[in-house]
């Protein structure tokens, strides 16, 4: 028997009992589409930290009083009482990190309340800064300018906001020039971010920012959870040397004793990403469980109704073996019929993951990213199913008696 002629009864076969089939395929379905569902939403996420959560280049590394991706909690109530980094300590990097290339300082807060005339925007994240926080946050201006050294020297009341402050509180207004009320203090807009958009259905261009040296007049010196950034005049070994450099300084600084920890958390790009991959391994082999649950129940389901088809078809065997079928024709033809079976569910199941996936990201705008190995690897999973689960079914109608099958009455 010709693989094409096998492959045609059983689709015909599959076809004569279509309700049948379908249930059948429930099982493998949704397995498949749990599976490149996560597979999408993992690579997605990842992706979306990569460029712009983190938004750090390879030579660019964050001094924290304790690092925002704690995966340990005595290490976090640890952190808690250390000493906050103050903006005598981002003097020190600047001026004696010779590796660096730029050093900025930062804090924030995520609860402003921004108000211009009657209009008002809440829940905006205030962020004071240094100027070189705009190198190494990769922060980009789409009209004005950007926070410069001398408004940072003279505490100037001056403010760059995001363009859902624009489009919210001052629509159809040229905000250059006009004066916000953040937190009832008053600020000169110079300048408007480029558009971000939304993540996960929040947005990232909620956000305004001020000098440093305004940010902690207005909200305190004391309590801030600065952070110093720094980029590196190079990558690899460099950004290593920088890294050292700058401990060695903020140690010094902070007393920390010799052969101690340090009393504060220094991250790159690398070491974050690291610990998200982690996080979100363990929440994608968690999804591939599940997912390889399904497929068990729809492989089993798959050998059930295939051992029902046997029994039904016991005198087609029969006749097919009295005619010249030689037993590996028999196992070939119910074994190509359980993995077609499989690999409609998969195909399906492809789809309806991947629809799945881009529709949540329409609705909330949950990153997602196909990948083409996540597609053939569900495929090849669907057709595995189909080989295991069909060779029992396909080996007992091999092995039937072409005689006793042929005297067989349904």
């Amino acid at each position: 028997m010709h693989i094409s002629e096998a492959i045609k009864i059983a689709f015909l076969s599959l076809w004569a009992n279509k309700l049948r089939s379908a249930l059948t395929l429930l099982g493998v379905v949704i397995g498949v589409a749990a599976v490149i569902a996560v597979v999408t939403f993992v690579n997605g996420i990842n992706t979306y930290v990569a460029e712009r959560i983190f938004n750090l280049g390879a030579d660019v590394f964050i001094m924290f009083k304790v690092t925002p991706a704690v995966t340990n909690i005595d290490h976090y109530l640890e952190g808690q009482k250390r000493k906050d980094l103050t903006m005598d300590d981002y003097r020190a990097v600047r001026e004696g990190c010779k590796l660096c290339a730029y050093v900025g300082a930062y804090a924030r807060t995520n609860t402003g309340h921004v108000k211009y005339g009657e209009q008002s925007l809440s829940d905006t994240m205030v962020q004071g800064m240094t100027p070189s926080v705009a190198v190494t946050q990769d922060i980009d201006i789409d009209s004005g300018r950007m926070i410069g050294e001398s408004d940072l020297e003279n505490n100037a009341p001056v403010i760059v906001i995001g363009t859902d402050i624009e489009d919210t509180v001052m629509p159809g207004v040229d905000p250059i020039g006009k004066e916000i009320r953040v937190d009832g203090w008053t600020y000169r807009i110079i300048g408007v971010g480029k558009k971000k958009g939304s993540v996960v259905g929040q947005s990232l261009d909620n956000y305004a920012l001020i000098p440093m040296t305004s940010w902690m007049k207005q909200y305190g010196s004391h309590n801030t959870n600065m952070r110093i950034s720094a980029k590196a005049v190079g990558t690899g070994a460099t950004l290593d040397s920088a890294m050292d450099e700058a401990r060695v300084i903020v140690r010094a600084r902070r007393h920390d004793p010799a052969g101690g920890a340090d009393s504060f958390d220094m991250e790159n790009n690398s070491s974050l990403l690291s610990i998200w991959a982690n996080l979100t391994g363990t929440f994608f082999v968690a999804m591939i469980g599940i997912a390889a649950i399904s497929m068990v129940v729809g492989g089993i389901v798959i050998m059930n109704i295939m051992l029902v088809s046997v029994t039904e078809r016991t005198r087609e065997v029969g006749i097919r073996k009295a005619m010249g079928a030689r037993r590996s024709d028999v196992l070939l033809q119910f074994l190509i019929e359980a993995v077609i079976l499989s690999m409609v569910g998969g195909v399906i199941g492809v789809l309806l993951g991947i629809a799945v996936a881009k529709g949540v990201t329409f609705a909330v705008g949950m990153p997602s990213v196909i990948k083409l190995w996540a597609v053939v690897a569900g495929l090849i999973v669907s057709a595995s199913v189909g080989i295991f689960f069909g060779v029992y079914p396909a080996r007992r109608a091999a092995m039937l008696d072409p005689i006793a099958a042929l005297r067989f009455e349904t």
